[in-house]
């Protein structure tokens, strides 16, 4: 069981509490527990954000970088087998005449 099951697991044993039930009705509480919940997405996309920065001020390819330009060089490595293949074509038409 990871952190977050039990966590959820403590939390709902909690909610069910007489005591604590009152508050979770509480709005304020509850914009508390939201934002306590958000919190992990908004670190992930911060440190998204200054993983970005780095590759760019480094000069460095972004993955999604590399695979596009694989991409691409695939296509054209298939464009030039083509051409290739119509060369051949060619010639041999023109030595059949």
């Amino acid at each position: 069981m990871g952190l977050k099951d039990k966590v959820v697991e403590e939390g709902m044993k909690l909610a069910k509490h007489p005591a604590v039930a009152p508050l979770l009705h509480d709005e304020r509480v509850m914009k508390l527990l939201m934002r306590a919940l958000s919190v992990p997405g908004k670190i992930e996309e911060l440190t998204e954000e200054q993983k970005q920065n780095v590759v760019r001020a480094m000069g460095l390819a972004t993955a999604q970088e590399v695979a596009d330009l694989k991409r691409t060089v695939r296509a054209l490595e298939d464009e030039i087998g083509r051409l290739r293949a119509e060369i051949v074509r060619l010639e041999e038409a023109s030595a059949i005449e």
